[in-house]
């Protein structure tokens, strides 16, 4: 893969890039806490499709910038990131796939900004609409997401999860998909990723964001839930121990054109998890 940095949005994003040239441009969003290489899997069957895949380091990740401040990582910011890589690389409308955080900017993308995309891929996250109103009147969903909460706690977090080389950052991670989901080696890369000046803080800053924005829809004026006008995929896996299945069917009821595709034995780690599954999904979507 090309290693590039470019200029979007006032600050700098680590793209990894491969694929032709004149393939169909597929941009591919992480989650947390991975970084680009969380989709070491379906890069080269993208690209053996003839896709042009682009796979930014979000902001506060591994080599991008890392700005200070919680506002710098409000997700209409993170949205606006992505639609300054569209035009670098000169794409008037794209394929856009996101899982994790990653999805949550994919879905705020198709929300703001609809007529800068083709189609809409989204792994293992709800419709951000859905996702406020289940943690908001599910218990079970609240419950599933105590780690929102813990990240809120300033500095004593990233040492909690950075000391002992990342011990517990590690843990968290391994603990939330299968045996086989990470290997040994998955590990050295994210760690080398965790290790850059910044990154821990920068990676919690979305969350500390969010649930600022969230406190901002509880107490301020709501809106009715916003529809989605592209063709939207949802892949999802059902052992997702932070993410209740449940939120699908009302998310794919507010996309015009949706479709879910739910995985019984897979984690929130559906791309690593069902890779060839996944992979075969999207290029069938895609095309």
């Amino acid at each position: 893969m090309h290693s590039q940095f470019v200029k979007t949005n006032n600050i700098n994003l680590h793209v990894m890039t491969d694929g032709p040239q004149t393939g169909t441009p597929v941009i591919l969003l992480h989650g947390f806490p991975e970084f680009s290489y969380g989709w070491r899997k379906q890069v080269p069957a993208l690209v053996a499709a003839g896709f042009r895949v682009i796979v930014p380091d979000q902001r506060g990740y591994n080599l991008s910038d890392k700005p200070k401040g919680i506002s710098s990582y409000d997700v209409d910011v993170l949205a606006e990131d992505i639609i300054g890589l569209f035009d670098h690389f000169g794409i008037e409308k794209a394929f856009l796939v996101g899982h994790d955080w990653g999805a949550v900017v994919a879905w705020t993308v198709a929300l703001n900004h609809p007529h800068r995309l083709k189609k809409l891929a989204i792994l293992n996250v709800p419709h951000p609409d859905v996702m406020t109103d289940f943690v908001l009147r599910n218990p079970a969903q609240r419950k599933k997401s105590w780690y929102v909460f813990f990240f809120q706690i300033p500095a004593y977090v990233e040492w909690f999860l950075s000391r002992n080389n990342f011990h517990n950052m590690a843990r968290m991670l391994v603990g939330s998909g299968r045996k086989s989901t990470f290997t040994s080696q998955d590990l050295t890369e994210y760690k080398k990723a965790w290790s850059q000046p910044g990154a821990m803080t920068g990676m919690l800053n979305w969350y500390r964001a969010a649930v600022r924005r969230g406190l901002r829809y509880t107490f301020g004026k709501k809106s009715s839930a916003r529809r989605v006008t592209v063709p939207t995929l949802m892949l999802w896996g059902k052992r997702d121990v932070a993410l209740s299945h449940e939120m699908v069917e009302p998310s794919i009821a507010l996309c015009d054109d949706g479709k879910a595709v739910l995985f019984e034995k897979s984690t929130h780690w559906v791309q690593h998890d069902e890779a060839d599954e996944v992979n075969k999904n999207l290029i069938e979507f895609l095309r």
